[in-house]
């Protein structure tokens, strides 16, 4: 079961822009080995407790997390999956609050891109 680890930078989600995503600091999302994890985009900054699960035969971590969005309290879950070993795919949901789905990349890939 290979999950995915290390940081990712989200690329694409759906309810917000590139611009929107990198307000604060280029957005992201990390999985570390021992089951946590964390995320940031616009002013939402999240911690996770990671569970991995295999769902239509392909690797899902699920995650409840806990975090701060511009000095509130927030928190949710989501999932995340592999696509192929280049793309990360998943969903954020925020507990009686938005949800949008996200695509992330290897943190140094989508750097790459961004100098263009």
């Amino acid at each position: 079961m290979r999950r995915p680890t290390g940081r990712w930078r989200i690329v694409e989600m759906d309810l917000w822009d590139r611009d929107a995503i990198d307000l604060v600091e280029p957005g992201f999302i990390e999985f570390a080995d021992d089951g946590t994890g964390q995320f940031g985009f616009i002013a939402v900054r999240g911690w996770m407790d990671c569970r991995t699960t295999e769902r239509d035969d392909r690797t899902v971590v699920e995650f409840s997390w806990d975090g701060d969005d511009e000095g509130d309290q927030v928190s949710g879950r989501g999932w995340a999956a592999l696509v192929g070993d280049a793309t990360l795919e998943g969903h954020l949901f925020v507990h009686l609050g938005d949800d949008s789905g996200f695509r992330a990349e290897p943190f140094v890939r989508a750097d790459r891109q961004d100098r263009r």
